[in-house]
């Protein structure tokens, strides 16, 4: 929250042979003042960081990235035991000194607000809409971490460094507001020429982003249908993302970089496969033994036959064959597929467990866009809104949303979408529509599915509002107790205490977030 210089990273290779030679010389030049950047490189270096705080690529500096800590506190993932047990990550023993996700929020923050407020000064208009998108996905993601939040003082740099702090249900609010000002600017402003490169995400195309605006929406509001009083004001926002009439992203994912991005030298990777998998020659990260499938994650998909998927999100003990990339040492059978219990600390080496699969790690892959959100869990938040609010005006049925958002996880995951049909009529509990006796459990349950190896804040936050699946208890912690939130990071208590502490006493297995009902 505090003033932050803006400093574009890599602007000549953006920028291409048309830079201009610098005046070092110019005595009128004032050395204090800093340059101008231009609006559109600094979307493209935020949507850049935004993948990368949330992958993170630090080595050698495990759980340390957003997307990550909340894998393991879904039940997804969990540590190899290469290494020294991380008591912070899964015996809970973390402080206000860890997991600081709210300085680099924050920071990119600024950057998209800095592209706000200087497009129209630059002609760069169509730039103001994606930026309003982004910011809107980054501050429900910072309610979902810490709740109430600087929301309206913040972004104001050096005009207001101790900023107030947000109610968290009112901040949500506002980001439908402000969701639906991001959709007028796109509607409105087109974009110009060649500036469609500095849009990393959808190259320009301002109908991909006002769907993507619409598919945020559905998660902000569904993240509040289990919260007293909010029925009728869920049913009405749907119903107007309905008659706005873009609809939502169907059949694809949304993805920062890719293969015109992402290059393969040192600090230009896809930042998962840069911390997980392989660096710029090619050499294995020692990282790539740190995060393992759980066993509860193995063994449900096994028990459901859900074997095609099994095998994209891990690959057989013994890992990715080095002479094949993409597939795995061992045969790839249901028998060589080995899980590692939640927070174990000894007895599951990396040689005789399962890792992350090709549906994130390929050796040589080092270019796929980073994904943000899949077409599937779109599709499971329709399904959940058509079977909560079966009068709002969305034209499929619940059961039909449940199997597409099926389909679609077999898609991203790289599995053969073939597959997904053999679950209809297979009276397996939450795969068979029609079997399954508790329809939101299985919404529940496939999302979280679909959700492993892209979206870990988005997993935890499920995880925590709908309480499935009943996962296994971390092999750390002798009681119940889960963290139901994070502290406020000391940098902001230290610089803007007197609104830290008027949020009064944090207890991270307590203080629940107003859409945690239970």
């Amino acid at each position: 929250m505090k003033f932050k210089l803006v400093i574009v990273a890599a602007l000549v290779t953006l920028g291409g042979s048309s830079c201009e030679t610098k005046q070092f010389l110019n005595i009128n030049t004032n050395p204090n003042q800093l340059p101008t950047a231009l609006p559109n490189y600094v979307l493209t270096n935020a949507l850049n960081i935004t993948a990368t705080n949330l992958a993170g690529n630090t080595i050698g500096n495990p759980g340390q990235n957003a997307n990550e800590l909340g894998f393991y506190w879904a039940g997804q993932w969990t540590q190899g035991n290469g290494y020294i047990i991380n008591t912070s990550q899964f015996a809970y023993q973390f402080t206000n000194g860890d997991f600081n996700y709210w300085d680099t929020f924050y920071d990119n923050l600024e950057d998209y607000q800095f592209v706000i407020n200087n497009a129209d000064a630059n002609n760069q208009k169509f730039l103001k809409g994606p930026a309003k998108v982004m910011k809107a996905m980054l501050f429900q993601q910072l309610v979902d971490m810490y709740g109430n939040i600087p929301y309206t003082d913040a972004l104001k740099g050096a005009a207001t460094l101790a900023p107030k702090f947000d109610d968290q249900k009112t901040v949500y609010e506002s980001l439908i507001t402000s969701l639906d000002e991001a959709i007028v600017d796109l509607k409105a402003n087109a974009f110009a020429g060649g500036f469609g490169t500095s849009d990393i995400v959808f190259g320009g195309n301002t109908t991909k982003w006002i769907q993507f605006a619409n598919s945020l929406k559905m998660r902000i509001l569904i993240r509040q249908s289990r919260v007293s009083g909010r029925e009728s004001y869920i049913k009405t926002e749907i119903n107007k993302i309905v008659t706005e009439g873009s609809g939502f992203i169907t059949g694809s994912d949304v993805g920062i970089g890719g293969p015109s991005f992402f290059q393969p030298a040192a600090g230009q990777l896809n930042p998962v496969y840069d911390r997980w998998g392989y660096n710029e020659t090619g050499a294995k990260r020692a990282l790539n033994n740190y995060p393992r499938p759980t066993q509860f994650l193995i063994n449900s998909l096994k028990a459901a036959g859900d074997t095609l998927r099994l095998k994209r999100i891990a690959y057989a003990t013994g890992g990715e064959s080095s002479s094949t990339p993409g597939v795995s040492t061992k045969a790839e059978i249901a028998a060589n597929y080995s899980g590692t219990p939640f927070g174990a600390s000894s007895g599951y080496l990396p040689a005789n467990t399962s890792s992350i699969g090709p549906s994130l790690i390929v050796k040589g892959d080092y270019n796929r866009a980073y994904i943000i959100m899949t077409g599937s869990e779109v599709q499971f938040l329709l399904a959940e809104a058509k079977q909560r609010y079966s009068d709002v005006t969305l034209p499929n049925t619940a059961k039909a949303y449940f199997e597409e958002g099926i389909v679609q996880s077999f898609r991203v995951l790289g599995a053969n979408t073939a597959g997904a049909a053999a679950f209809k009529g297979s009276k397996i509990q939450n795969y068979d529509w029609d079997a399954s006796t508790d329809k939101l459990a299985a919404i529940a349950i496939q999302k979280w599915v679909a959700l492993t190896n892209f979206s870990g804040l988005e997993a935890w936050a499920e995880y925590r509002r709908t309480n499935l699946p009943v996962t296994p208890q971390s092999g750390q912690v002798p009681d119940a107790r889960r963290p139901l939130r994070l502290f406020y990071p000391n940098t902001e208590a230290g610089s803007n205490v007197a609104n830290v502490s008027a949020q009064g006493t944090i207890d991270v297995f307590a203080t629940k977030l107003f859409w945690d009902v239970d």
